[in-house]
Parts: structure tokens; C-alpha cells; sequence
């Protein structure tokens, strides 16, 4: 451990993958049908206009990384252009945010190995695959990009194959003895909005949590090879792609399903599967989100670790955190958080002794991450527009400039805050918003008691 330089070691093919594989995970796969029976087949259009502003943010954050590739951008980001504080409270949203969902997924794992092995505790599995993914978060950066690109690939081929299979029994009958499904379903069962704007707005606020992750990119800007090149090719290229997995997907599952009854066939994966002959589905979709959950797991062990060395650079995390091995890796930092993940697994144990009725640990626990997984595209988004305005002579000549510029920034601040609204008013959702917003206050108190007062002091 000669040096505090992380290296740049992913490749543009990881680069892009760590964005989808940061996305696409078990919200896709386990949520689906919750933000189906909130507004029917409408949620196409609430995953497409959710995309948008998705695109929007990323857009803003790309033409601020494009002049500066930064480990931890939007943090460093929100500490320039808006205030210390800012980059504190972004930094620590974007901690608890990835190790909330690594505990949920270490939750996850132990559930998914039940199918293959009913008598095996939780907790075991969920162990298993943090240390498996502590020890390649360690070996090196390159290791991380290589799980995580190969973690990603498997469930975008199955979300391919998934869509081909429904295209199949929508317009050609394949598995429903060669008559063409249609997509009468999409209006035929109270209409394509059958739970009115209401119910879309509620449904806007889980598709909104599917979508969290993709800012990775700007974690991984200081580690990636030929940062302008990678970051422009991924921004624009993950986009869209999203777009087409998750429309693609959702789009097959309220085509062939009527989407009141979603609820009673179990996976839509596993039962297209199983529709166009494929026996094996439901172990194929397991096999699936066992690996969309280590994705997620080892999505959390690298960004939030990547945040840690970023506060312990700028002398707000003991200095220890600052550590980096020969290989690049930030040691501590790594073993901070996958101790931090581990705690998932105990919970799984814990949780339902303490919490009468506690069958859903899965969404309590990763609802829980919801408001501070927004915080990072609120400060994208406000940094943007005070770095326009710091450097116009930049922006002039800027070859990856935001489409629409402040406006566009504005819309999507107003777009995000509609959903914060409606999260409040839904009973589903409010304790998690309310999670948030405590955690927020606490992190922001103790940063102005602890750092402002002491002039950004390093820690002792």
C-alpha cells in the first residue's frame, strides 16, 4: 500500500455493462408486478417518461464528468458547486443507499437459494456471496468490471429471450396453440389507466426506485480507461437500452397477461417461459435473480466504497480510508462496506423475531433506500446548473452538452420532486420517504457540528 491514486483499470465494455447491471436487477425481475397492479398497463408510459428524465440527468452529469473524471463526480460535484455540505450529505446518500441495497440482495440471495436447497438457513448463502465478492472487489478494479460485466450480461440475454418468447405468443400464437394473443389486454380489463392518474402517479414512485443505480458511471469515471471516450459512449449508449429492456419487457408482460391477474400466476418471467415450452423456466429465472441480486450486492461493495475513499480524501472519513493497495483497490474502504453488508444477512435472521409479521423483508428493507438513491440526481442536476453558469466559456464549445440546457434541468427537478410528492401521500412508500428524509437531517447536522465548525478538519 505505496499510494492514495486509484487506477484506471475498466474497460468501455464494462464501463457499460456496470450501468446496466447497476439498473436493470431485481427490481425488474420481483417488482414488476407491484407497479403493474398500481396503474395496469399505463406503466409502459410510466417507465418511458421515467427514462427520459433519467436520460436528462445523465446527460448533465456527462457534460460536467466529460471536463472533470472524478472518482465519486456527483459527491465532488455538489461540494464545488453548491456547498461542502452538499457533497457530504450526497456522498453519505449514496453510502446508505448502496448498502441498504446490498442488504437487501445478500436478503435476497438466501431466499433464492431455497429453491435448490429448502433446509439451508438464509444467512449462509448471503455470507458466501459477500465474502465472494469482498475478496474480487480486492483482487482489483479489472475484477470488479469482469463479475459485474458478466453478472449484467445474464440478464440481458434473458430479458432478450424473454421479450423474443412474448413477440412469439403476442403475434404468432407460439405456446397458446398457434392463436395470436394480441394486445387487446392492454385496454381490455377497465382500460389502459384503469386505476386513473392517481394510481399512475403512485406507480411513477417504484418505477422511479427501478431505475436507481445507473449514475454509477459517474462513481467509476476516476477508474475507467479514456474517460471522455467511455463516459459519452455510455451515457448515450446505456440510455436507450434501458429503455428497450424495461419497455420491452413490460410490454410483453401486460400484453400477454391480463394485468389483473398478474398477481395470481406468480413470475411473468417464469410463466413465458414456461408458455413458449421451456420446462425449465422457473430454475432458469431463479439462476437469473440469484445472479441480478449478487449483481446488486456487488454494485453496492464498489460504489459505496468508492464514496468512502472520496470523504476520507477530503478529510471527513479517518484517514485509514485513504489507503490503496498496489492493485489500485482502496482496502479499508472495501472491508468497511461488505462488513456493513453483512449485517443484511443478519437481518434476515433478526428482523422477523423483532417485527410481528414481518414476511416482506425484502421490500422493507430496500424501501428504505429509496430517497437517499434520488439525492445523487438532485445534486447532478443543481451542480449542473450553477457549473453553466461558472463556466459559460466551457459550455460554449462543450462537445457533449445537455439537451435543452437549464430547461431541461428545471423540468426534470420539477419531474422529481412531483414524485416526492406523490411517495408522501402513498401509504406504501411514506415510511421509506420519512426514513429518508431523518437520515438526511442527521447527516447534514452532524456535518455542519462536526466539520463546518472545525474547517473541514481531518478526522483523529
Amino acid at each position: 500500500m505505496e499510494n492514495n491514486e486509484l487506477q484506471r483499470g475498466l474497460s468501455s465494455r464494462q464501463i457499460q455493462m456496470i450501468a446496466l447491471g447497476g439498473t436493470i436487477g431485481v427490481g425488474l425481475f420481483m417488482g414488476a408486478t407491484s407497479t403493474i397492479k398500481w396503474t395496469g398497463p399505463s406503466v409502459i408510459v410510466a417507465y418511458l417518461i421515467a427514462g427520459i428524465f433519467l436520460f436528462l440527468i445523465m446527460r448533465a452529469m456527462g457534460e460536467m464528468i466529460y471536463l472533470n473524471p472524478t472518482t465519486g463526480s456527483f459527491a465532488t460535484f455538489a461540494s464545488d458547486y453548491i456547498h461542502p455540505a452538499a457533497g457530504y450529505m450526497t456522498a453519505w446518500s449514496n453510502i446508505f443507499q448502496w448498502v441498504v441495497v446490498g442488504m437487501s440482495e445478500v436478503i435476497a440471495v438466501g431466499e433464492y437459494m431455497n429453491y435448490w436447497f429448502p433446509n439451508l438457513p438464509n444467512w449462509i448463502p448471503g455470507i458466501v456471496a459477500v465474502l465472494l465478492l469482498m475478496a474480487a472487489n480486492l483482487f482489483s478494479v479489472k475484477a470488479f468490471g469482469e463479475f459485474e460485466f458478466w453478472f449484467a450480461l445474464i440478464k440481458v440475454v434473458t430479458i432478450i429471450l424473454m421479450i423474443i418468447a412474448g413477440f412469439g405468443i403476442i403475434f404468432f400464437g407460439i405456446g397458446n396453440g398457434g392463436h395470436a394473443v394480441g394486445i387487446s389486454n392492454l385496454w381490455a380489463h377497465g382500460g389502459f389507466m384503469p386505476n386513473g392518474i392517481v394510481g399512475f402517479f403512485f406507480a411513477l414512485s417504484i418505477v422511479i426506485g427501478s431505475y436507481q443505480g445507473v449514475e454509477l458511471i459517474g462513481i467509476s469515471a476516476g477508474e475507467t480507461k479514456d474517460p471522455q471516450r467511455n463516459i459519452v459512449k455510455a451515457v448515450n449508449g446505456v440510455i436507450w437500452r434501458i429503455l428497450i429492456f424495461y419497455l420491452g419487457a413490460i410490454f410483453v408482460i401486460v400484453s400477454v397477461y391480463p394485468w389483473d391477474e398478474l398477481g395470481n400466476i406468480g413470475s411473468p418471467f417464469v410463466a413465458t417461459f414456461a408458455k413458449v415450452g421451456i420446462t425449465f423456466a422457473a430454475g432458469l429465472i431463479n439462476f437469473v435473480v440469484l445472479t441480478a441480486a449478487m449483481s446488486g450486492c456487488n454494485s453496492g461493495i464498489f460504489s459505496a466504497s468508492r464514496m468512502i475513499f472520496t470523504l476520507a480524501q477530503k478529510g471527513e472519513m479517518p484517514k485509514i480510508f485513504t489507503k490503496v493497495m498496489k492493485n489500485g483497490v482502496p482496502v479499508y474502504t472495501v472491508m468497511a462496506v461488505s462488513v456493513g453488508i453483512l449485517v443484511g444477512a443478519l437481518l434476515n435472521v433478526i428482523l422477523p423475531l423483532l417485527i410481528k409479521g414481518a414476511d416482506s423483508i425484502f421490500v422493507y428493507v430496500y424501501s428504505a433506500s429509496i430517497l437517499p438513491g434520488m439525492i445523487p440526481w438532485f445534486m447532478i442536476l443543481f451542480s449542473h446548473l450553477r457549473f453553466r453558469k461558472l463556466h459559460p466559456e466551457q459550455i460554449e464549445g462543450h462537445p457533449f452538452k445537455m439537451p435543452g440546457g437549464a430547461f431541461s434541468n428545471y423540468i426534470t427537478i420539477a419531474f422529481l420532486v412531483l414524485v416526492l410528492i406523490g411517495m408522501l401521500f402513498n401509504k406504501e412508500t411514506v415510511v421509506s420517504v420519512l426514513i429518508g428524509i431523518v437520515f438526511l437531517a442527521l447527516v447534514t447536522i452532524y456535518y455542519f457540528i462536526r466539520y463546518n465548525k472545525n474547517n473541514h478538519s481531518v478526522n483523529k
